[in-house]
């Protein structure tokens, strides 16, 4: 969980007027929704929230809002920003707590490079996915997904059955086992492979002639 906590108040104004009043005073508007009960508009100070969007884990991690004293942990769902900008300008929450199981996406990271034989070689690692959609508790979400890419060859596939998830963490496609990478050949390999190819051929033909 995220050691973020934010500061909000209640809108009294809604609609396209009211989060502009709530822009020109500093704040960004937001709405907070979820759990069993309703929808609260709300908003929070500019410059708490580009500090937590900065910090990394605004995003895909559960946080906590402070109401008058009154905490609620919740999981940001969607930030809007400024085309030009670049600054958020409204934020949806969703109530959750640390059991309730959510669909997020979290980021795939690559681990044991020089133990792939493919690698090595002068392969190349495509990544299909750089992020995979769990269901996972909110409490729960991991920062990143370790994918090891040891034994890997040039032609072979990383499917998400080989990848060791998390405990509690699941896949959220189910149908089929997919992929994640694949390790290709680069020019750099296929020349090497060439070469060893002529090699080869030059043994074989020295042979012959003896």
């Amino acid at each position: 969980m995220s050691d973020i906590v934010l500061s909000v108040e209640v809108r009294e104004r809604t609609g396209t007027g009211g989060a502009r009043e709530t822009r020109r005073n500093g704040f960004v508007p937001g709405v907070l929704y979820g759990g069993d009960q309703g929808p609260v508009a709300i908003a929070l100070k500019d410059n708490e929230v580009v500090k937590a969007i900065n910090s990394g884990k605004f995003l895909a991690q559960m946080i906590t809002i402070d109401h008058k004293g009154e905490k609620q942990s919740v999981l940001t769902r969607d930030v809007q920003f400024h085309p030009v900008r670049d600054e958020p300008v409204h934020i949806d929450f969703q109530r959750v707590d640390e059991s309730t199981v959510i669909t997020v996406e979290v980021t795939v990271q690559f681990h044991n490079d020089e133990k792939s034989p493919g690698l090595k070689r002068g392969g190349v690692l495509n990544v299909v996915r750089h992020a995979i959609e769990v269901d996972v508790p909110a409490g729960s979400i991991p920062d990143q997904i370790d994918v090891d890419l040891s034994g890997y060859d040039i032609g072979d596939s990383v499917h998400i059955s080989s990848v060791t998830l998390p405990e509690g963490v699941t896949p959220s496609i189910t149908d089929r086992d997919f992929t994640i990478a694949t390790i290709q050949s680069s020019r750099a390999s296929r020349a090497s492979e060439d070469e060893e190819g002529e090699d080869t051929e030059e043994t074989e033909a020295e042979g012959d002639e003896e």
